[in-house]
């Protein structure tokens, strides 16, 4: 969908979330703890939200597609990859470049 590719293409950090996800709320904190901002997209606020749902479902991502996080226009994944990639390490180096100074 070409929504997708335009937010995720032109933002650091997009997390496609409904509000009333309590794993796509973690991820934003965790993401704002880090120091990054990322663009927030409620779908369940948005018009074309269920458009972009299954989107994101045709794009490898299983039942919920919530939270999808993009890191510099690529799928990370949901809540169990982003806190693997954490725990590993390996998340905050992906992120420090949309970091910003305190």
């Amino acid at each position: 969908m070409d929504k997708i590719q335009t937010l995720t293409s032109e933002n650091g950090v997009v997390i496609f979330s409904k509000s009333t996800c309590c794993l796509c709320y973690a991820v934003t904190i965790l993401f704002q703890e880090l120091g990054v901002e990322p663009l927030v997209h409620e779908m369940d606020h948005e018009p074309d939200g269920w458009e972009i749902e299954q989107a994101l479902l045709t794009q490898g991502r299983n039942s919920p597609p919530v939270p999808a996080v993009f890191v510099g226009g690529k799928l990370i994944g949901s809540t169990n990859e982003v806190m693997s990639l954490h725990l590993s390490g390996a998340l905050i180096p992906m992120l420090r470049p949309y970091q910003t100074l305190a």
